[in-house]
């Protein structure tokens, strides 16, 4: 069974501005595809922090490592900085990371999202990338993700930004991600249905569990009443992400007419 760490790096989520979303879609991925997530921290956006969290999850041996959040342009993004640091490989500017950055550049200016498509050197930062490092497209962002080997361990860096890991993660990391778990791809959805009783749900669950035995399918409230959501999450991991997302459809089809069948709306 393939073994992952979880490192978050941001001063935001210990100062509990935001959640740490990232690590539960990552539990729930590599839950997905047959591994088994041993450990999560979660540290400051300080070079010495990062790296001996780092270096102990590396004396550890995991399979993997995922890095979340620290990957842009600014001072305190210091994720690459850090792991460089942790094991003494000097950062170097990588050509391909550097062609993805401009080009990335180039079509937020021409959508008129910056002013300008020039390589500043903040931009520069973003395709500094550890000794070896291979960088990996960001679909939705501009700062790329990146691979590193160390001994045995796989070390991936993505980005915080939920939207732009999920997106790497769903797209150009799938043949890798094949590569360790041997299962292709992970997809989820949710649905919220309208029922402030989860003893009437259960029926109509329990039927599209029944049909559905390879989709992991879990309904989640916190209290009873009128206007209470029942959020329902529909998983799946399968050799493709076509077929994943084959499976996805298949049950939420049959769920949302299990609902119908008991008097239960789903909210849009």
């Amino acid at each position: 069974m393939i073994t992952v760490e979880i490192l978050t790096i941001g001063n935001e989520i210990l100062l509990g501005i935001i959640e740490d979303t990232n690590s539960n879609y990552l539990c729930r991925l590599v839950r997905g595809m047959g591994g088994r997530v041993r450990h999560i921290s979660i540290v400051r956006d300080e070079i010495d922090a990062i790296a001996a969290d780092l270096n102990a999850s590396l004396a550890r041996s995991p399979d993997l490592i995922f890095t979340c959040g620290g990957l842009g342009p600014t001072d305190d993004d210091l994720t690459l900085e850090s792991i460089a640091a942790a094991t003494e490989r000097p950062l170097k500017v990588n050509a391909t990371a550097v062609e993805f950055v401009e080009q990335r550049y180039r079509e937020l200016a021409a959508q008129g999202y910056v002013p300008s498509s020039e390589m500043s050197d903040m931009r520069l930062k973003m395709a500094r990338l550890p000794d070896t490092g291979r960088p990996i497209a960001n679909p939705v962002g501009a700062a790329p993700a990146v691979v590193l080997e160390i001994a045995e361990t796989r070390v991936i860096s993505l980005p915080g930004v939920p939207a732009e890991m999920r997106s790497i993660v769903e797209g150009p990391l799938q043949s890798l991600l094949t590569q360790m778990f041997g299962r292709g791809s992970y997809r989820e959805r949710e649905i919220l249905a309208v029922c402030g009783d989860e003893s009437q749900l259960a029926p109509a669950l329990r039927k599209v569990v029944a049909l559905h035995t390879e989709v992991y399918i879990k309904s989640r409230a916190a209290r009873f009443g009128p206007d209470v959501r029942f959020r329902i999450n529909i998983s799946a991991s399968a050799e493709s992400a076509e077929e994943a997302d084959r499976m996805i459809a298949g049950a939420a089809a049959d769920l949302t007419r299990a609902l119908n069948e008991a008097g239960i709306r789903e909210q849009s």
